[in-house]
């Protein structure tokens, strides 16, 4: 189909896949946004309860259970710091990428081009594509304390034919931590072309830095613009959950609303209650600070261990790139080479985007600092 022309594989499943059937726990597994950093209690417990609990088991209602409309609404409001209507201004989803496709087919004509930072996730790339939309890449640059995207390059590249700007931050793969500055130079560039701001909140938290996210909406001018999208895979490790939230102005929320109803239809009944819980707990950015805490503890360990080869600093996240161009060796070659000479499974960015064929992604997620501090060694291994 025409629609899949342009859509490769991401490469995460194969290399994942061929890892699994080695059944060798040897390997170090940095291909797959995982993690093994357990999720918060309460949710735990709210999950075991909706077990028994009737109501849990039905696809109504079909826009998300209100306990969980509620909580993401004032979650998200905190952070934007403004009040957001639970039942006009939020819709439930399962999971932020199905958050992010509903939100796309809402507002993205087909041929409209669609706003993007590269590198960037390859699952956003094809969504975007998938709805017949055009990605628009603003290059990100490497500096020596990580990432970065100049704003008004940023702003410069909205124009007559977008439709939205599709940002994250901190950004998957690179780690790319987008602040006031790119938020006041957009503010203008979208209402000028009368364009959408889709920000994908997954991991705006997850910053090294210490400080607090940079929330689009906190700008007057973005608020009647901004539609934000958030999950609770990330930041509070509830991946198999598959929950999450669109939050923003209720006349195109009503839009996702139906689109949502079209397509995946609801959310796991079982699971919503307990994403509930975790947002609403008293610790929750106690607990949020943990996990990143022992995140950035395993990105140093990896940066320590690699100080050797081409690695570029994460400002946040769970995963970081290597440039495999000073190496001699293409991404799927270095990827193949600690594949079978080092038990390291690791993903190549083929079709991530413009720049991906230079990079190699390195998850840290899903490994302890001990195992990870294995890597030197293995990376030595693979390339003799």
């Amino acid at each position: 189909m025409s629609r899949l022309r342009e859509i490769p594989g991401i490469g995460v499943d194969v290399v994942g896949d061929s890892a699994d059937a080695t059944g060798d726990p040897s390997f170090l597994r940095l291909e797959n946004l995982d993690t093994d950093l357990r999720p918060p209690e309460v949710a735990l417990a709210a999950t075991r309860a909706a077990i028994d609990d009737d109501a849990a088991n039905s696809y109504l209602p079909f826009q998300g259970h209100r306990s969980l409309r509620t909580a993401a609404a004032a979650h998200v409001g905190r952070i934007a710091r403004r009040n957001y209507d639970p039942d006009t201004e939020c819709v439930s989803v399962a999971g932020g990428l199905n958050g992010i496709l509903n939100t796309l087919l809402a507002t993205v004509e087909p041929g409209q081009e669609v706003v993007l930072c590269d590198p960037i996730y390859a699952g956003l790339v094809n969504r975007v594509r998938l709805v017949g939309g055009v990605p628009h890449f603003v290059p990100a640059e490497v500096t020596e304390n990580g990432w970065t995207v100049d704003p008004e390059r940023l702003a410069d590249a909205v124009g007559p034919q977008t439709a939205a700007v599709l940002m994250m931050g901190p950004a998957m793969p690179t780690g790319l931590v987008l602040d006031d500055t790119h938020w006041s130079a957009l503010a203008a560039a979208c209402e000028r072309y009368d364009a959408w701001l889709i920000y994908d909140a997954a991991m705006e938290r997850l910053r090294f830095d210490g400080l607090g996210p940079s929330h689009p909406a906190t700008h007057e001018a973005l608020v009647p613009r901004t539609i934000t999208v958030g999950s609770a895979s990330k930041e509070l490790r509830l991946i198999g959950w598959r929950v999450g939230w669109v939050v923003g102005p209720a006349d195109i929320i009503g839009d996702i609303r139906l689109v949502g109803m079209t397509n995946v239809v609801c959310q796991v009944g079982l699971a919503q209650n307990a994403v509930a819980a975790a947002l609403n707990a008293v610790d929750a950015d106690a607990d949020v600070a943990t996990a990143t805490a022992e995140w950035r503890r395993r990105s140093d360990t990896v940066l320590t261990q690699l100080a050797s080869y081409p690695v570029i600093r994460p400002q946040g996240g769970w995963s970081m790139l290597l440039d495999t161009r000073p190496l001699g060796l293409s991404p799927s070659e270095l990827s193949h080479a600690l594949f079978h000479r080092a038990q390291v499974a690791a993903t190549p960015m083929d079709g991530w985007g413009p720049s991906g064929q230079h990079f190699l992604r390195i998850v840290f997620a899903n490994e302890s600092v001990d195992r990870l501090e294995q890597l030197g060694d293995r990376f030595q291994l693979a390339l003799r």
